[in-house]
C-alpha cells in the first residue's frame, strides 16, 4: 500500500505525492541528502583514529581513556540504531533524519571545542545518538522515494560514497592533524552534516508509515537499546579486561537476556517496534545472516591489517591507510554500476559471487611473510577483496530494503545496520583475540627454540620482545639491543605476528565463504531477467 508522504517543515507536515512518484529532481536531492548525512556518520567512525595521539597529548589523557573516545561513539550508535529506524517509520523519516543530522552537527562542534577529555567523550556519545537516528533514515529515504527499477543504482551510489568517505577519512584526517591540529578533524565534518540537514529540511518531502498515528513501542525501544548497549559494552571491555572479567561476561549475558526479553515482548506487543513477521521473509532473514558473517570477516581484516603493515612491514600510518585504496576505489567506482544491474544478474547470484570473491581475497592475505613490496604482497588480495565487496554491498542492502513493506523501511534499515555494527565488534573481539593469542604463543615457542640454540637473546633483547608482546603489532625499539641481535628480535616478533594474522585471515575467509553459502541456500532464487535486459 502507498505510504503517506508529507512535505517537511520544522513545525508540521502537509500531504504530498506518493513517495515513489516523486520527480527526478526530488529523487536527486534525496540521494544527495542521504549521501551527505550518512557520510558524516561514517567519517566520524573512521577519522578519529589518526587523531588519537594528538588528542591524548593535548588533553593529557591516558591510552585507556583514548579507547573510550572511540567507543563513546560506537556504543550509543549500536544501542539505539534500532530505535532510530523505528522512530523514522512512526514520526517521519525526513524529520528523524534531520534531527539526527542536527544532533551530529552540534555534537561535532562540541568535539572541536572540547576543553577536556571528559567533554570530548560526552560529545562523542551525542554524536553516536545522532548517527543512530540518521543512518537508518538515510536508507529508508532511498527506499521510499526511488522506484524498484532505480533503487539498486541509488543504493549503489550510497554504498560507494560511504566507502569513499570512510576510507578517505583517515588520510584527510592525518593531513589535518599534521597541518592545523586535531580539532579541525571534527570541524571539517560539520559542513557535511549542515548541508545534509539543510537539504532534508527545505527540499526533501516527508515520508512515514501509513500507521504513523499509532503509538510508539517504548517498552520495545528500551529493551532493544539496553540489550544492545549491554552486549556492546561487554564486547568493548573484553579488549581491556579479558573474557573472564565479570564486567565482560556479565555484560554479554545481561545484554543477551534483555534481547531475548525484547523478542518475547515484540511477539505480543500491539504495535511492535520490530514486527516478528519481518523474519518470516527468507530474503530479510538470509540477508541479515549474510551481513553478520561477511562483516565479521571484513571487520577482522580492517582491524588487524594496519597492525601488520605498521608493526611488521614498517609502513607509516599514512602508507597503511593508502594500502586500502584499491578496495576503496573499487567500492566507490563499481557500487553504482553494480546497483544498476541487480535485476539483470540477480541479487542471489551476486550475493554468492561477491562474498566468494571476498573469501578468496581474505585467503590471499594469509600468504605474505615478513618482507616484500606492497605490489607483490597485499595489492592482489586487496584488489580481490574490494571486487568481492563491491559486487556484494549494493545487492545486500537492496535485498534488505526490498524485503519489507514501505511501512517498515526504517525498521529494516535499523536491523541491518545493527547486525553490521555488532558483527564488526565481534570481529575485533573474536578475531583480535585469536590473532593476539596465537601471536603470544608463537613468541614463546620461538624464544624457547632460541634458548636451545647458540642464538639466545640477551636481557635487553628479551625486554624488547616482552614490550612488543604487551602491545601486539607495535614496532620493536632496537636502540638498546646489541646490533647482532636486532635481526633476531625483528624476526621473532614479526614472524609471530604474521602467524597470528594468518589464522585470523583464514577464519575470515571461511566466514566469507559461509556468507556466500547463506546467499545460495537461504535467499530466494532470482527471477529470470526479461528478454530486454
Amino acid at each position: 500500500m502507498p505510504a503517506d508522504c508529507r512535505a517537511y517543515n520544522a513545525d508540521a507536515a502537509r500531504p504530498g505525492p506518493h513517495d515513489t512518484e516523486a520527480d527526478a529532481g526530488t529523487r536527486r536531492v534525496v540521494l544527495v541528502a542521504s549521501v551527505l548525512g550518512s557520510s558524516a556518520a561514517f567519517v566520524l567512525s573512521s577519522v578519529v583514529n589518526v587523531a588519537l595521539p594528538a588528542i591524548q597529548a593535548d588533553l593529557g589523557a591516558t591510552a585507556a581513556t583514548m579507547q573510550w573516545v572511540l567507543n563513546a561513539y560506537l556504543l550509543p550508535l549500536a544501542a539505539f540504531i534500532l530505535v532510530g529506524g523505528a522512530l523514522g517509520d512512526r514520526l517521519g523519516r525526513t524529520r528523524t533524519f534531520a534531527w539526527g543530522l542536527a544532533v551530529v552537527a552540534g555534537a561535532t562542534v562540541g568535539c572541536a571545542l572540547a576543553p577536556s577529555v571528559a567533554w570530548l567523550i560526552a560529545a562523542r556519545v551525542a554524536q553516536g545518538l545522532g548517527a543512530a537516528l540518521l543512518v537508518p533514515g538515510s536508507l529508508a529515504l532511498l527506499r521510499a522515494f526511488f522506484p524498484p527499477q532505480e533503487r539498486g543504482e541509488a543504493i549503489g551510489t550510497w554504498a560507494g560514497a560511504a566507502a569513499l568517505t570512510s576510507a578517505a577519512g583517515p588520510l584527510f584526517g592525518g593531513f589535518l592533524v599534521d597541518t592545523v591540529g586535531w580539532r579541525w578533524v571534527f570541524a571539517a565534518v560539520v559542513p557535511l552534516a549542515v548541508a545534509g540537514w539543510a537539504l532534508a529540511v527545505w527540499r526533501v518531502p516527508e515520508s512515514r508509515a501509513e500507521n504513523a498515528e499509532g503509538g510508539i513501542d517504548w517498552t520495545g525501544a528500551a529493551l532493544a537499546a539496553a540489550g544492545l548497549g549491554a552486549l556492546v559494552f561487554g564486547l568493548i571491555r573484553q579488549g581491556e579486561a579479558g573474557w573472564t572479567a565479570p564486567v565482560v561476561w556479565g555484560g554479554v549475558a545481561f545484554g543477551a537476556a534483555l534481547l531475548a526479553a525484547f523478542v518475547a515482548w515484540e511477539r505480543r506487543a500491539a504495535q511492535p517496534m520490530m514486527p516478528p513477521g519481518l523474519f518470516r521473509s527468507a530474503a530479510f532473514s538470509g540477508a541479515n545472516l549474510l551481513t553478520v558473517f561477511l562483516y565479521i570477516a571484513l571487520g577482522g581484516l580492517s582491524f588487524l591489517l594496519p597492525y601488520l603493515l605498521i608493526g611488521v612491514h614498517g609502513y607509516t600510518a599514512t602508507q597503511a591507510g593508502a594500502a586500502f585504496l584499491p578496495f576503496t576505489l573499487l567500492m566507490g567506482g563499481m557500487s553504482r554500476w553494480v546497483g544498476g544491474h541487480i535485476e539483470r544478474f540477480g541479487a542471489r547470484r551476486m550475493l554468492t559471487v561477491g562474498p566468494a570473491l571476498a573469501a578468496v581475497g581474505l585467503a590471499l592475505f594469509a600468504l605474505p611473510g615478513t618482507g616484500g613490496s606492497y605490489w607483490t604482497t597485499f595489492f592482489a588480495p586487496m584488489l580481490t577483496l574490494g571486487l568481492g565487496m563491491a559486487i556484494a554491498v549494493a545487492p545486500l542492502t537492496t535485498v534488505v530494503m526490498d524485503a519489507v513493506d514501505d511501512d517498515q523501511a526504517g525498521t529494516a534499515s535499523g536491523v541491518n545496520n545493527a547486525a553490521s555494527r555488532v558483527a564488526q565488534l565481534l570481529a575485533v573481539t573474536v578475531l583480535g583475540a585469536l590473532a593476539f593469542g596465537v601471536y603470544g604463543s608463537e613468541i614463546d615457542q620461538r624464544l624457547s627454540a632460541l634458548g636451545r640454540s647458540d642464538s639466545e637473546l640477551s636481557d635487553a633483547g628479551l625486554a624488547v620482545v616482552d614490550a612488543v608482546r604487551a602491545e601486539p603489532g607495535s614496532r620493536p625499539s632496537l636502540d638498546r639491543v646489541p646490533a647482532d641481535e636486532r635481526g633476531t628480535v625483528r624476526e621473532v616478533t614479526g614472524a609471530a605476528f604474521v602467524t597470528g594474522f594468518r589464522w585470523a585471515a583464514g577464519l575470515s575467509a571461511l566466514l566469507a565463504a559461509v556468507a556466500a553459502g547463506v546467499a545460495w541456500t537461504v535467499l530466494p532464487p532470482d527471477e529470470e531477467p526479461s528478454p530486454g535486459l
